[in-house]
Parts: structure tokens; sequence; C-alpha cells
């Protein structure tokens, strides 16, 4: 019943003093991923699906991973990337064993995979997106996802986990949503914004359609550059069969040279991002053990 607080909250958890505490953000603040420096360091571990402690100043994300190891707490944020998948796990395992990454090409949003799946010009984009919306495979705001800011994050903390040091503003994005629509007020404008502008949507479907490929948000990481954009996919590319809310990741390495190493599946929504956090706090309970 008392007003939250950051540092009297982590301040309770640590006056109780129990073994094994375990510290879950299911939240995508940055004052709340502020906290974890104090509490990796009164080794209390952490788990969360916020994107922010992992994207920023590479310096900090380092700093976050050495705190965890100094003091023998566990930091783990599986569901950063492809909510319940085990990406992250296995791009560790893959380094860990000595492997090297050569390159990642992933399609990483979930919610913009259901909405280029099931936007074939018969709908209005508009109503394409609000159906994402209702079904909880957006951000409230689902602006957060068609920026491309959601998967350009995830890309990051895929190249950042491979051993590689980058910046977020090292990435090159392409936008495909007009800034009109992305400045709207509110939520309820933007979508209203969608619908002035659908004879643009229709006309990136048709010059895909035209192809004979289908429209999907990729983000791919080689030669030390990393890429965000929509991109027409033919049918002989493993994205092209991709379903619904899927996520698909290929990773290209020493071991994995000609054929990557494929991880897909379910990529949205909370009964597979809960999977994924509970998968981690098990993770942390059996290494206690």
């Amino acid at each position: 019943g008392q007003p939250f607080s950051g540092a009297a909250f982590t301040g309770e958890i640590k006056s109780h003093n129990l073994r094994n505490s375990i510290f879950i953000d299911n939240t995508g603040a940055e004052s709340i991923s502020g906290l974890y420096e104090d509490v990796l360091s009164n080794t209390i571990s952490v788990v969360t699906p916020n994107k922010v402690a992992c994207t920023q100043d590479y310096s900090h994300y380092k700093m976050l991973l050495n705190t965890a190891r100094r003091y023998k707490s566990h930091f783990l944020f599986e569901t950063n990337v492809c909510a319940g998948l085990p990406v992250i796990s296995t791009l560790n395992d893959l380094i860990k064993s000595g492997d090297r990454i050569h390159s990642i090409h992933a399609v990483l949003s979930g919610s913009l995979n259901f909405i280029f799946n099931h936007y074939d010009g018969k709908r209005l984009f508009a109503e394409v997106v609000r159906q994402a919306k209702d079904e909880g495979y957006t951000e409230p705001d689902p602006r957060l996802d068609l920026s491309g800011m959601d998967v350009m994050r995830k890309i990051l903390i895929l190249i950042r986990e491979s051993g590689f040091e980058m910046e977020l503003e090292d990435l090159q994005h392409q936008p495909f949503i007009p800034d009109y629509c992305m400045e709207a007020e509110s939520v309820d404008i933007f979508f209203e914004r969608l619908k002035e502008r659908e004879s643009e949507f229709q006309k990136m479907l048709k010059a895909a359609v035209d192809k004979n490929c289908k429209l999907k948000f990729v983000a791919s990481y080689a030669d030390g550059k990393a890429t965000t954009a929509l991109l027409q996919i033919a049918d002989d590319h493993p994205f092209y069969h991709l379903e619904g809310k899927d996520n698909i990741v290929l990773f290209y390495t020493d071991r994995y040279d000609e054929q990557p190493l494929v991880i897909k599946g379910a990529g949205a929504g909370p009964e597979v991002t809960a999977s994924g956090i509970f998968a981690d706090i098990m993770r942390i309970a059996n290494a206690q053990d």
C-alpha cells in the first residue's frame, strides 16, 4: 500500500536478506532498469524482458555483466529477444564453447510479422495493426513496434552477446511508417493517420506481390554493420514461410558456415514471454541448488 519508490523497494529487499532472491522487472521502464546495479551488487539476481539496460551505452551493459559476475548473482534476459525462444541461451552456448559468429539474419518482431502476414490489401493496414494491438502482440502504443526501435534493440543485444562492441546509434535503420503518422498526438490519432495513408501501404504491398515476394521486417549483422529494414522476401528464402507471430534467427558461425543454425517459433504474446521469464527463474534456482 505504499507509493512506489525504487530506493525504498530495493532497500526492503536488502533488509530481509533472503537467500536466493530474484528481482523480476516486467516493465519497459528505464527508471526500473536503473536499479539493477544496486540489486546485483547485493547478490540478488535479475530476470527481465526489459531491453533498456542491455541497449544503453556498451560500457553500462558490460558493467552489469561484470557486477553480476563479481557478486555471484545472475543477470538473465532471455526474453529481451524473441520472447520465450532460446535465442540468447543458445548464442551463449556457442560462444562459451569456442564458436564465433560471422553473421546474424533475423525476423525479430512477432508483432510486425503478424501485421505483414495479415495485411493482404483487402483490409486497411490500420485495421490489421489494430487487431495486433487488441490481441496483445504490440505494445499499448503500436508505434513502439512500428518504429522498428524494438527490433533495433533486439539485434543490438544479439550483437553484443556475440562478443562485438556496438552502440544503438551505429545501426542503420530504414523506417517504413510516414513521420506524419508516427508524430500523432495520441494512439487514436495515429490510427486515423494510418487510414489516411492507406494508399502508400497498398503501393508497398503491391510492389512485393508483383515480384511474388512477401514483406518482412528484417534485422541483419555482418562485417561489423547492422541494419533493420522492411524487405521484399522471395519464396526461396527461409523467411518467406514465416507464419503468424513467429520469429526466426539464423546464426552463421565457424561451425554453422554453409547452413546456419536456425531458431524459430512464436516470438510475441504474454504466454510465451511469461514462459521465458519463468524459465530464467528456474535456471537460476537450479544453478543455486
